[in-house]
């Protein structure tokens, strides 16, 4: 699915009736089965954006169209992946992850089930297929809530930093195992993040934001051929040019 962003503008009520303004005159166009990371420092309105794309908030002026339908409401075609992790206490953590196929009825109970095992194994959390959210630390909840949501398998799948509390280790077989989902099931997927080492593994396309108010500094077409080596000379090359654009100051 396909999602253009046109002419978005948003702002917020602040203190004495003054506007604050977090968007402004966003423009972009996602093709269908494109992979596109929100670049750029806090504060300068990614997840606002995305958040907008998913239809839990509306813009100030300005539309956003996906598949052809003009966004006003959240929808089961656009799966959101927050930064904090939200699992059903009562389940286990294999009917967790398989929770949402059980629930659309996606496949057989046998084959989700294996599915879920071979995620789960990737991650080093099939010792914890039967353990509970409260046995779990923070870092394998989110894991977790990762796996569940790249198993759903939308068309759509809108990632709001959800690898930063991991170590990098974790950081990088999650990246890795996203780039594999992609490829199978040709989701197109809107990625935020502040980490240019991750845009550049995972994009297709990078889009650098500006703050105060938020705007597009630039778009950049990564052209480098997967799978991405990040000691090669040109993801080097291509990543000290991004940082050299960014003003990553908090």
């Amino acid at each position: 699915m396909s999602i253009e962003v046109k002419n978005i503008n948003k702002s917020f009520e602040g203190k004495k009736s003054d506007k604050l303004s977090v968007l402004e005159n966003i423009n972009v166009h996602i093709d269908d089965g494109e992979l596109v990371c929100l670049l750029g420092p806090s504060g300068c309105g990614k997840t606002t954006l995305l958040r907008l794309i998913a239809g839990l908030d509306n813009p100030t002026s300005g539309e956003i169209v996906a598949n052809g339908e003009v966004v006003k409401n959240p929808s089961g075609d656009r799966a959101v992946i927050f930064q904090q992790y939200s699992l059903f206490p009562w389940l286990t953590v294999l009917q967790n992850v398989t929770f949402g196929l059980e629930m659309t009825n996606k496949g057989n109970k046998a084959e989700n089930i294996a599915a879920a095992e071979r995620y789960l194994t990737s991650v080093g959390l099939i010792d914890f297929k039967d353990s509970y959210p409260h046995e779990l630390s923070g870092g394998m909840k989110q894991r977790v809530a990762i796996i569940r949501s790249l198993l759903n398998h939308s068309p759509i799948l809108l990632m709001d930093e959800p690898f930063s509390a991991l170590d990098m280790q974790n950081r990088h077989k999650l990246q890795e195992q996203l780039i594999g989902v992609w490829k199978r099931f040709e989701n197109t997927i809107v990625f935020v993040t502040h980490d240019v080492d991750e845009a550049v593994f995972l994009a297709d396309k990078i889009v650098i934001m500006d703050r105060n108010p938020g705007r597009i500094a630039e778009i950049i077409e990564v052209d480098i051929e997967r799978p991405r080596k990040r000691e090669s000379k040109e993801f080097i090359k291509l990543q000290e040019s991004i940082v050299d654009k960014l003003d990553m100051e908090e």
